[in-house]
């Protein structure tokens, strides 16, 4: 597992695999681990390196969504609700079948915005403390 760093600002940010973070962050959190299995794949690149646009944005939002989502211990049913979407929406979305219009997509990033999966960390924390 290679891992970088950036220096931004005077600020150091790691750079880790999509699929090391999604596994820190359900450690963390206490959620059930994603593999990479369990997220939709990326689409190949062809010989000169490039992906087709619309299949990578709906790959790389759906394993986002998979990643916050279960970070947080929530099922899709409960995404929704939060988000006032359609279960079906989620879904779709989560199997890359689907491309979120913007209100949609506000909608979904209040909802995960609204509860951190950090919050989830604390949260455990001070009920262990306690």
């Amino acid at each position: 597992m290679p891992i970088g760093h950036l220096l931004i600002d005077g600020r150091r940010f790691m750079v880790i695999d999509e699929s090391e973070y999604s596994r820190l962050l359900t450690a963390a959190t206490g959620a059930h681990a994603i593999r990479e299995q369990d997220l939709p794949p990326l689409p190949e690149p062809d010989a000169d390196g490039a992906v087709p646009a619309l299949e990578f944005a709906r790959a790389s939002l759906a394993r986002k969504l998979i990643i916050e989502r279960t970070a947080r211990g929530w099922s899709q049913s409960d995404l929704a609700r939060r988000a006032g979407v359609r279960l079906e929406t989620v879904n779709r979305l989560e199997r890359a079948r689907h491309t979120a219009d913007p209100i949609t997509a506000r909608k979904i990033q209040r909802a995960l915005d609204a509860h951190p999966a950090s919050a989830n960390v604390s949260g455990r924390a001070k009920r262990r403390a306690g």
